[in-house]
């Protein structure tokens, strides 16, 4: 028989060992510092608890639907595929081959410190704003247990004379009924019909005052659940991963029953059927809006959870030889896959509601607090056994909020553990208590009369673009260890390697950056080119050119008229709607007189400045 080279033998032997221990037993910890997750479906659920959070439920039906109904899956999964998973798995291998939380874990190159600091300012952040919303929660939750909800009819003392049924509003009184979440932070309009649902979260919860100039006092029944919330999150993170580990088969199981009865009895419901029309039928031209795939691309970088520290943090408790790999393709599909069965349950309820009264679909549909706060719990009202339903949807909601809180918090707990272990490793319980303590005095603030235009400033500018620049760098991080790590390239096999001379290197390194320079020089260029002072010269490179838009005339007419409706979409940045408005009125005078292109172009640059 033939016998097997040295080297060859050694190579399998090396291979049958990396690949062995993927089969992990949990016996006892590996780390005895930090200590483990007690077993693998701790883990696992861990990471599905912190990434299935509210923007599942209240967030990605009406970005669906928004967006071009089931059109909107193919961008949203093309960046799952593209974008989440990859960034899943960076994080999770990260944090599982170090063993250390977001700060500590820079070690590795320490210039990019940084980011792990604004990964636990993030989590920080929104670790104070998700415990309001479960504070909301609880108190609709306790309201929740009478014979009729509260919400019901217009015959409380907090109901004004604009109180009525959906089904009595005169339609020509009524703009945009149900878009609470804006609705929440806007002024009444004069003779405008307002649902019982939405008083009882105006002037029953809030306490809503006209703006945040004027915060008012505190409202002691959610400043009480708020401290409940909290008490509840020190509770079940006093023991870090090993207490939150076994909370999360209760909080990250539980959601999934309710979803599961919540939609067997919305489809069963008249005008279900309708409802799910709007949300699952594609419009397909809608692919050719940018604005659909930036939805989409933010609405991964939310949902997955990474760049926010938590995925670094919970995957540093694996065992060493853990796979992560299976685990970022579960967690991120399992992830997606519920914000997609969650729209069945909103958009059934949404068209029994359009069905029941009559109303335009528009007026109904709604995302954010709006949606689990206002537009879902009167739905709740027209079915039978109303209480129940609605003890059973906030519990839902509760669960939701809670298991994020665990990821994160424990985030800020872990980045000080990891940050100065010799003092702080044995105190944990300390760092948790004050922790708690510090979160709690800051939100107190968001449970004012004014508090929700506290909180929406938090949630609107904490963790949108941040996330994304944060995740770039990540990237950018890695490979430039990557490049100072990188070996010359090499022919044959290991015992008798070919190595080039180092002129045939520099020829390959040329072959490298000849498809990375344009990008520089073109940049170079297209700000030469322009006029005005530079920062103009950068503002001006950065807008679309006059020529951009479809070929086809007819196209781009439609384009045109669809992005002048669509100003609304610009609102952070009015300035650059009102430049888009004046290009599309100059292309439209261009079309329809005989000026040149080059006036055209030079017009263009004049509008845009």
């Amino acid at each position: 028989a033939p016998t097997v080279a040295p080297i060859e033998s050694a190579e399998v032997a090396l291979k049958s060992k990396l690949d062995q221990p993927l089969e992990v037993e949990f016996t006892g910890d590996e780390n005895k510092q930090r200590g483990n997750w007690t077993g693998k479906m701790d883990f696992m659920l861990s990471c599905i608890g912190y990434a299935v959070g509210l923007g599942n439920i209240w967030r990605f039906p009406y970005l669906c639907y928004k967006n071009g109904g089931g059109a909107f899956l193919i961008p949203y999964f093309c960046f799952l595929i593209l974008c989440g998973m990859p960034l899943v798995f960076l994080e999770m291998s990260f944090g599982q081959f170090s063993s250390l939380s977001p700060i500590a874990i820079w070690k590795i190159c320490p210039i990019f410190k940084g980011l792990g600091y604004g990964m636990v300012i993030i989590s920080g952040i929104v670790c104070i704003y998700y415990n309001i919303i479960i504070a909301w929660t609880l108190f609709y939750l306790v309201s929740s247990f009478r014979a009729q909800l509260p919400w019901a009819s217009c015959l409380n003392y907090w109901n004004t004379d604009s109180c009525a049924q959906r089904s009595s509003f005169n339609e020509s009184a009524n703009a945009s009924i149900a878009n609470a979440s804006q609705m929440a932070v806007a002024a009444n309009v004069s003779g405008r019909k307002v649902t019982p649902s939405e008083e009882f979260w105006k002037y029953r919860v809030l306490n809503i005052t006209s703006g945040i100039e004027d915060l008012g006092g505190i409202r002691w029944e959610l400043f009480a659940a708020l401290l409940v919330a909290w008490v509840l999150v020190f509770l079940c993170l006093v023991r870090g991963v090993k207490s939150s580990g076994k909370v999360v088969y209760v909080t990250a199981i539980f959601p999934y029953l309710v979803l599961i009865l919540l939609c067997i009895r919305g489809v069963t419901l008249p005008g279900a059927v309708n409802g799910l029309k709007l949300y699952l039928l594609p419009k397909w031209h809608k692919l050719l809006e940018l604005t659909v795939w930036a939805d989409a691309a933010m609405q991964i970088f939310y949902s997955v959870g990474a760049a926010w520290g938590a995925l670094i943090t919970m995957s540093s408790y694996n065992r060493f030889r853990n796979n992560c790999l299976r685990d970022a393709v579960i967690v991120p599909l399992l992830n997606c896959g519920t914000s997609v069965f969650a729209g069945l349950v909103i958009f059934s309820i949404i068209g029994f509601i359009q069905s029941e009264t009559g109303s335009p679909i528009e007026d109904v549909v709604d995302q954010g607090p709006g949606l689990i706060f206002v537009v879902y719990p009167e739905a709740l009202t027209k079915i039978f056994l109303s209480p129940v339903w609605s003890v059973l949807f906030f519990l839902m909601i509760f669960t939701v909020g809670l298991d994020s809180q665990f990821g994160m918090f424990e985030t800020m707990i872990s980045a000080f553990t990891d940050e100065f272990p010799k003092r702080l490793s044995n105190k944990k319980i300390l760092i948790t208590a004050l922790l708690v303590a510090v979160e709690f005095g800051i939100g107190v603030i968001c449970v004012t009369r004014g508090g929700i235009f506290v909180l929406q400033i938090m949630d609107w500018y904490s963790s949108t673009f941040s996330l994304m620049i944060i995740s770039f760098f990540e990237c950018v991080c890695i490979f430039i260890i990557s490049i100072v790590n990188h070996s010359p390239v090499t022919y044959g096999p290991e015992d008798n390697k070919y190595r080039y001379p180092k002129w045939a290197i520099n020829i390959g390194m040329c072959l490298a950056l000849m498809s990375l320079l344009p990008l520089p020089l073109l940049a170079a260029v297209a700000l030469y080119g322009g006029s005005g002072s530079l920062p103009e010269r950068i503002k001006n490179a950065l807008l679309p050119s006059p020529e951009w838009g479809p070929m086809v005339e007819r196209f781009r007419d439609q384009w045109l008229s669809q992005l002048s409706s669509q100003e609304r979409e610009f609102e952070p940045w009015p300035a650059l709607a009102e430049k888009l408005k004046d290009s599309i009125s100059t292309d439209r005078r261009f079309r329809e007189s005989p000026v040149s292109t080059a006036k055209f172009n030079a017009r263009m640059r004049k509008t845009s400045a």
